[in-house]
């Protein structure tokens, strides 16, 4: 799997709530440095896990919608189908 980059303006987006998250729940500052490094360090040893339920849940919903259009397309069958003897 290729390494998981974000652009600046997502970096900049999370590195922001990484240090929200520091100062109201640890009570602690976090320097810009930091919560970049702290967001690689994330990204390269827990995003694949992220990554991979993402894809486990688009899977998911996609079999559940080719099994209604399984469905819709049985049913448009068996209305327009010819008898046949």
């Amino acid at each position: 799997m290729s390494p998981i980059k974000f652009s600046t303006t997502e970096t900049e987006q999370l590195v922001t709530k990484i240090q929200g998250y520091f100062s109201n729940e640890l009570d602690q500052d976090l320097g810009q440095f930091d919560a970049e490094f702290l967001l690689d360090f994330f990204s390269k040893e827990v995003g694949a896990y992220f990554y991979n339920r993402g894809l486990f849940d688009a899977q998911t919903v996609i079999a559940a919608k080719l099994e209604n259009v399984a469905e819709m397309v049985h049913e448009g069958i068996s209305e327009i189908e010819k008898p046949v003897s």
